[in-house]
């Protein structure tokens, strides 16, 4: 980005982007969707998701590359998360952080639609 940002004639830079110019991903059940909210030139590295799921959706993830790490933030609702059989629950305000090189799943738990944010950082330095 500071590459980007330093450039010859130093203009300022605002990139604006409409709701219709949003690529939406939708999970295999159709009750997650996952609008792609981040810079599309960092995809290869860095994904930033809005998640609006109703209840009992779920999305089934393949593994990412080695080292990656999802970070969930509950916005409204309750979300559950697998990794590797390890199950963990967020609700409204609190994150779940977890290594997605793996199988993982997330899914919408309780009676009422779930709202989250989703960050992913690929190339992240190997966990331990």
């Amino acid at each position: 980005i500071e590459r980007f940002l330093v450039s010859s004639d130093e203009e300022p830079f605002i990139e604006k982007s409409s709701k219709g110019d949003t690529p939406i991903l939708v999970s295999d059940d159709g009750k997650m969707r996952l609008a792609i909210i981040g810079w599309l030139k960092t995809v290869e590295w860095l994904q930033w998701y809005d998640v609006q799921a109703d209840p009992g959706g779920t999305l089934d993830s393949d593994p990412h590359q080695r080292g990656s790490v999802e970070n969930l933030s509950v916005i409204s609702g309750a979300f559950e998360v697998e990794v590797g059989g390890v199950v963990e629950t967020a609700r409204a305000g609190e994150s779940l952080r977890y290594r997605c090189d793996r199988q993982h799943i997330i899914r919408c738990i309780g009676p009422e639609p779930g709202h989250a944010t989703m960050v992913v950082i690929l190339k992240a330095a190997v966990m331990e």
